[in-house]
């Protein structure tokens, strides 16, 4: 009798910690949302707006042409990295500070953030788990909201223009570096077998 009671102490918990859960998760999105505006329009590095999803190209330009990047480096500090595939084709540029990264596409080169693995694997897995452990730092008061990790895609349509990155530690720009070789990689690798 002891243990069926016990089952329903357990089985009225679960069911206690599962909408305490959603609802925190519920928050967390919320939080998570302001933190990211916040972060964003206080970024003075930037000349275009970075919370907007696409980039729409001016009048007389045509989708996809290169434009003058909008981030504008702090100091001369800034680093470039090319990532190349294992055969030595470009892919991509890397742009790095000291807490920062953006990622332009090498000329030529249109990927297009449905092209598996993007989504699923570098937005998804990378991107918004770094943001979400930035979350839980702030919540815990580890780390000011301010410096809560945040990334932007500025798209034109569904294709990547660049890839902005803001409040990376070294280990975490380390791997953000290789994480979007392979993605770019693999989407590279895809691009090519369908066209």
């Amino acid at each position: 009798m002891k243990l069926i009671a016990f089952k329903k102490k357990l089985e009225a918990r679960i069911v206690e910690v599962d909408s305490e859960l959603k609802e925190l998760q519920a928050t967390l999105e919320t939080v998570n949302s302001i933190l990211l505006e916040r972060g964003f329009k206080q970024v003075k590095i930037f000349k275009e707006p970075i919370g907007a999803e696409a980039v729409a190209p001016r009048e007389g330009e045509a989708a996809g042409a290169p434009e003058p990047s909008s981030f504008q480096p702090e100091a001369e500090s800034e680093s470039v990295v090319q990532l190349k595939t294992v055969t030595g084709e470009l892919l991509a540029n890397l742009y790095s500070t000291e807490d920062s990264l953006r990622v332009v596409p090498a000329e030529g080169k249109r990927f297009d953030v449905n092209t598996p693995p993007f989504t699923h694997f570098l937005v998804e897995r990378v991107l918004l788990k770094m943001q979400e452990r930035d979350s839980e730092f702030v919540r815990a008061g580890q780390l000011a909201p301010e410096k809560i990790f945040c990334y932007n895609i500025v798209r034109d349509g569904d294709l990547i223009r660049e890839i902005v990155v803001k409040n990376a530690d070294p280990d975490r720009l380390r791997e953000l570096r290789s994480s979007v070789r392979w993605t770019l990689e693999k989407m590279y690798e895809k691009m090519k077998s369908q066209g």
